[in-house]
């Protein structure tokens, strides 16, 4: 079915509304993107989760039909990533990474981001927090650089340069292309000091492996350590963002989650179906002529998997709009397949240490503005709030 712009203001502005009309006319949408690209939506979540482990379908930029400009051209030094590969080479840095991200460690840096998020809340004063401010942006930010070892004083800028790099606006190709040049020089730097004076995290360790087992490019090395620092961050910072909204907007399960009656974990999950960080995941390309839905996607032809949408199809989820942490999640937030997202752990453990002190400490929390005054990101990538006003 031929969509006129999935990329309006009105669909970003209320895209649950919006992704249930289109589910409801079909499971595959044709659209174009701002600089003309055709591409393939993927509404419903039946199609969605078979679509994101579908092997007729490539990471690979290369197997692009068109090559537009909007949100797709990154510069060699930071395509080399995970994202944009497919076996083997997905296959071989994904393991290289894998053990920095397994239960065991994730777990162990638990006491580590309890101090960060007691820190943080100590410092929030007042009555009336901003709570993205306050503590959903601060927490991953310092957890993922602490991982990587990058030091803080070097960390000011990030925040501007992921905007630019989710942000919609006209002229946002112009911006996007600036904040990757600043990141690829931040990181090189970051990078040449550690070969000179490697220390005890993980891009010291990818160097190690660069350097003496020729296991990664010197591109892979740039591009891989540009993927840990922007998704450990940039999702992290919506999930707890999202979780705490969704508290504020159904009380009961607050207080429940603050009695220790519902189990964090039930939150998170629910969190990420409701309003998933990632709107949409990570575009592929038909490696053949695929029929997906009853929809023909011809060779080359770009896919996007709305999550947001799959994560609330009526015939997958009853009462889907509800936030409803008792549900059977399913979600597909997170990925399926060889592409499962490699930091959920670490994601799911800050937020649930987040969202589980928060609401302990400050049990009277209250959402300090209407809910038709808050603010949304305005992007098609993503679903996060510019600013959370709570009381307590």
């Amino acid at each position: 079915m031929k969509l006129s712009n999935l990329f309006s203001e009105a669909l970003m502005a209320d895209p649950h509304e919006g992704f249930r009309h289109l589910r409801a006319a079909g499971a595959v949408h044709e659209s174009v993107t701002p600089d003309g690209e055709a591409v393939w939506v993927i509404t419903r979540y039946a199609e969605a989760r078979d679509a994101l482990a579908d092997s007729r379908l490539s990471l690979n930029k290369a197997n692009a039909r068109t090559r537009g400009e909007y949100q797709s051209s990154m510069p060699p030094e930071l395509d080399a990533h995970l994202l944009n590969m497919d076996a083997p080479d997905h296959t071989r840095l994904r393991r290289l990474v894998s053990r920095a991200f397994t239960p065991r460690r994730v777990e162990a840096l638990r006491p580590h981001i309890q101090r960060h998020v007691d820190e943080l809340l100590d410092a929030a004063q007042g009555s009336e927090v901003d709570l993205i401010a306050a503590l959903a942006e601060p927490l991953p930010m310092g957890v993922i650089c602490d991982l990587l070892g990058i030091p803080a004083g070097d960390r000011s800028d990030f925040r501007a340069w992921t905007s630019s790099l989710m942000s919609p606006r006209p002229g946002a190709a112009s911006e996007s292309r600036a904040a990757m040049k600043n990141m690829y020089q931040f990181l090189a730097s970051i990078l040449e000091d550690k070969r000179r004076h490697p220390t005890d995290d993980l891009l010291s360790d990818l160097l190690e492996s660069h350097e003496e087992h020729d296991r990664l490019t010197a591109a892979e090395l740039v591009s891989l350590s540009f993927l840990l620092l922007f998704a450990g961050y940039d999702n992290a910072v919506h999930l707890i963002g999202n979780g705490v909204l969704g508290l504020l907007l159904y009380p009961g399960h607050l207080k429940s989650l603050g009695d220790g009656h519902l189990p964090s974990r039930l939150v998170i999950e629910e969190t990420l179906r409701w309003n998933p960080p990632s709107a949409l995941g990570v575009r592929r390309f038909a490696l053949q002529d695929v029929t997906i839905g009853g929809t023909e996607i011809p060779t080359g032809g770009r896919v996007w998997i709305a999550l947001i949408s799959a994560n609330r199809d009526e015939a997958q989820f009853e009462a889907p709009d509800d936030f409803n942490p008792h549900r059977n999640p399913g979600h597909l937030s997170f990925g399926h397949g060889a592409h499962y997202c490699l930091g959920a752990s670490l994601a799911r453990l800050e937020a649930e240490i987040a969202l589980t002190t928060l609401v302990r400490s400050r049990p009277d929390l209250t959402l300090a503005v209407e809910p038709d005054e808050l603010r949304w990101w305005p992007s098609f990538h993503k679903r996060g709030l510019q600013e959370l006003p709570a009381r307590w």
